[in-house]
């Protein structure tokens, strides 16, 4: 019963945080409506027993993707958009509704609150744990993983000379 509790709060959170990002008016809430987003699907993630997958969620999409977007934002100097788009709002406001009872629907639909008797699943052994990822990235995908460090070196390089200001003569 806590693990449908759980579910069903980070399913609305996750919902309502992604109504927010396309929402608000300031870029920088919006970025911050993101990463309540990420963390949430994070949570759903653990949920499904991925932890893995739940802190790659969170150090690659909240960490970086979401420092990128930030770096973006205040390089581009955007000002807040003075015209509140009501339409594109409602527009998500409507699908965040149907995402809800869709969810809902589902839930009342599962195993959980039929009549029958459940069925316990056996065990299994985790098919692709940490430890096992780890070895296959610094032995079989070493090459790819250092060219992609070097790729964004270059490209945190080009974001800073393009960023800085030439003094005035």
């Amino acid at each position: 019963m806590t693990e449908l509790l759980f579910f069903l709060y980070f399913a609305v959170m996750t919902i309502v945080s992604s109504v927010l990002t396309v929402g608000l008016r300031s870029p920088v809430y919006c970025a911050l409506a993101l990463l309540s987003t990420l963390l949430h699907v994070a949570g759903l993630f653990v949920l499904l027993h991925a932890e893995f997958v739940a802190a790659l969620q969170v150090i690659v999409y909240a960490g970086a993707v979401l420092v990128l977007y930030i770096f973006v934002i205040m390089l581009l100097d955007l000002k807040t958009v003075e015209k509140f788009l009501h339409k594109q709002v409602g527009i998500a406001i409507f699908f965040g509704v149907v995402l809800i009872f869709e969810i809902l629907i589902g839930l009342f639909q599962s195993p959980l609150f039929s009549s029958a008797p459940k069925v316990i699943a056996q065990a299994e052994a985790p098919i692709g744990n940490t430890a096992e990822v780890g070895i296959a990235l610094f032995t079989k995908y070493l090459l790819p993983f250092e060219i992609v460090g070097i790729i964004l070196l270059g490209a945190v390089i080009g974001a800073l000379v393009l960023a800085k200001k030439v003094p005035a003569s």
